[in-house]
This record gives C-alpha cells, structure tokens and sequence, in this order.
C-alpha cells in the first residue's frame, strides 16, 4: 500500500498544468502563423479614384477642318470719271453702310447739272406759254373764230412741250445722280481692305457701261461662313440627320482663344468632290467681335443631332485589352469586376459616352488601374478632374 501511493504521487500536478499551459501556447502560436501566412498571401488593397457614371443629354457630331470666307465682298468702283480729291476713311477700318469712302472732284457735274436744270427751266416757261395758246385756241374755235387746224397746231404744240419738259427733268436727274457719284459710299457693313488709289489720281468711271476702277475691297465678316467638308464615309450618317431641328456647325480657333461660335448649316453641295471623296458644306456663323477671319483655318464641328440621357464616364476610365474596350466597376464591398463596354464618342470635359455595358449611377474606377484584376479589393476615393496632381499619386501608389 505504502509502494503505491509513492507511484502515484511521482507526477506532481503543476506539472500537468504546465504541460496545458505549453500546449496551448504552442497551438496559438501554429493558428498566429498561419493566419499571418494567410494575410501575407491576401493581395494588398489598392488605392484608387471612382467616379459615378453619369447621364447628360450630349451632342452626335463629326469633327472637320474647315476655313472662314466673308459673308460679302465687294470692290468699290467709281461710276465717274474724275481726280479723287478726298479720302475719308482709313486702311482695315470698319465701315458701315452709306459712309463716305472717297470724294471724285464734282465741279463738272455740277456743272453739268445746273445746265440740265436751266434747260428744263426753259422748255417749262414753253410749256406755260404754248398751254396759254392753247386756251386761247380753244376759246376762239369756241366762237368759231378759228380753224380745226389752228387748234389742232396748238394742242401738239402743248403736247410736245410736256414731252421736253420730262426729257429735260431726266436729264435733270442723270445729272443729280452723276453728281452724287461723285461721293463714294460704302455698300455694305463690313472692314475696309487697303486702298487701291490715293487722292489726286484721275480714276475712270463705270457708267458707260464698262467697269470702273477699282479703288477699295470690302468684306462683311459678321456674320461670317464657315466652309467644310464632308467625308463620302459619313455621308449616309449626315443624310439621317440632315434637315433635323438639331444641325448645327460650331466653329473655333485651333488655338482655343475664342469660345466656340455656333452657327446654322446654309448649304450642302449635291454631288462628291472626283477625287477628293468629299463633299463641300457651308455654315454661317456669328462673329459679332470680328475674331474670325476670312481663309483663317478652324476647328469644326458638325453637329447633327443631340443624344438623350447618354451615359458618359472620364475618358481614362475606359482601359483596353485583347478582348476589347473594359471598365473596372467597383462592388458595394469594395471588390472590383472587370466589365467589357462599347465606348462612343468623346465629349467636352475628357468624357467618352458609354454606349453599352454600364449602368447610370455605377461607381467605376477612374485611376489606379495598373495593379487590379477581377476581384481585388481597393480603397476608393473621389475623383477629382480638376486635380491632376493627386490624381497621379494615386495611381503610382496603386502600381507600388
């Protein structure tokens, strides 16, 4: 008896509990270094920017390169013939229309008039005292006194002198109208080009049937007409939409320095350039400050319709693959899915409409893409545009 109770107390209990207290440290220790394996096989998150898509009503439009033409141009002529003896305007000023432009030395027709208005003072005093005659005629055939000839005399006598009469008052008027010739006014509104005669050149005039010299050009730039061109390609496109409530031609400088001008399209040839493939279109545009000058090059766009309620996103959005165009769209879990999409145009602001595979409202990634994939978890934040700098932080810590 007394052997087996010494046997049994050979293992003291501290020693049991010591042995729990290890082997609960060691299981610890195996399930900490797993789950560090674990998080250490678990991909980073990744920073990124989103946006939500967006909906917006935006033009379908085709981009061209086109020139300005002015809306009138005109070569002021003289329509006498005379010494210039007066400039009244200066070199590529605006003018408007009836300013004077040049004054032609009018002593001769002034001349030329008052003999015209003394003549046709003569042949009315005629007139006075051949219709006296005539009264006087009439009265004496009254009483029998006189033939039928006499009177008959005396009533073509009236009736050519009412006949001078207008003839002298014509002449009266060519006279006039020489004389006012004689100041040269401005046809039209419009910006004088440099002048072609100084004062005291003798200038040949138009009235007689042939063409005058040529002493000035003028061009109405406001409005002002954009010419273009029309691919043969995007022909069946422009057919579809022309004559529709929303064509219209916008007009801008390349470089950017005057917002755009809309304009309204005024013609479409009907028949494509041999050679060329294209076809000659026309707008007129307004140009109220004069920015827009005659053979300048111009950025234009054609617009043909308005897309309703379109689907746009920033266009560094739009990634590509082998397989096509995607989007990274960002889950309520903040795990992303790679969603193939069809872009479409590109719109103001760097926005490409979305023309299938997203939703309005859909949160998308706009930068950090280089290091994701189909289920990767980010941290997304809001896309700023017009805060490009933190824009690229982003994604370089999303590519670390």
């Amino acid at each position: 008896m007394k052997h087996a109770r010494i046997g049994h107390q050979s293992i003291p209990r501290w020693a049991y509990l010591l042995f729990i207290v290890l082997a609960v440290f060691v299981l610890y220790r195996i399930f900490q270094h797993r789950a560090e394996v674990a998080k250490a096989s678990q991909p980073p998150v990744r920073p990124v920017l989103v946006a939500k898509v967006i909906t917006k009503d935006v033009p379908l439009y085709l981009d061209e390169i086109g020139t300005c033409s002015a809306y009138e141009t005109v070569q002021v002529q003289a329509q006498v013939s005379g010494q210039i003896i007066a400039r009244h305007f200066q070199d590529g000023a605006d003018v408007k229309q009836g300013d004077l432009l040049f004054t032609i030395d009018p002593r001769q027709y002034q001349a030329a008039l008052d003999q015209a208005q003394g003549q046709l003072g003569q042949v009315k005093a005629q007139l006075g005292l051949d219709r006296i005659t005539l009264k006087r005629q009439q009265e004496l055939r009254a009483r029998n006194v006189t033939s039928p000839q006499d009177l008959d005399v005396a009533q073509g006598t009236v009736n050519s002198d009412e006949a001078k009469v207008k003839s002298a008052e014509a002449a009266v008027a060519a006279a006039q109208v020489n004389l006012d010739f004689c100041n040269i006014r401005s046809p039209i509104n419009g910006r004088a080009g440099l002048r072609l005669v100084d004062v005291g050149n003798i200038v040949s005039g138009g009235n007689a049937g042939g063409g005058g010299a040529v002493l000035l050009t003028i061009q109405g730039l406001d409005p002002i007409y954009t010419d273009f061109t029309v691919a043969e390609t995007d022909l069946a496109l422009v057919r579809r939409y022309l004559g529709g409530p929303n064509v219209k031609v916008q007009t801008d400088l390349s470089d950017g320095s005057i917002p755009p001008r809309l304009g309204d399209l005024y013609f479409i040839d009907n028949a494509v350039q041999p050679g060329a493939g294209t076809v000659k279109a026309r707008a007129i545009t307004p140009n109220p400050d004069r920015a827009l000058w005659p053979s300048e090059f111009v950025r234009v766009r054609f617009i043909l319709d308005v897309l309703k309620d379109a689907q746009l996103v920033p266009s560094q959005a739009v990634q590509i693959s082998q397989s096509g165009p995607f989007v990274f769209v960002v889950k309520p879990d903040n795990t992303v899915d790679l969603r193939p999409v069809k872009p479409g145009q590109h719109q103001e602001g760097d926005m490409t409409v979305i023309e299938n595979g997203l939703k309005p409202g859909e949160t998308i990634v706009i930068t950090g893409q280089l290091a994701l994939s189909p289920g990767a978890k980010v941290d997304p934040k809001p896309y700023d545009a017009g805060n490009p700098k933190s824009d690229r932080q982003v994604a370089a810590k999303g590519a670390m």
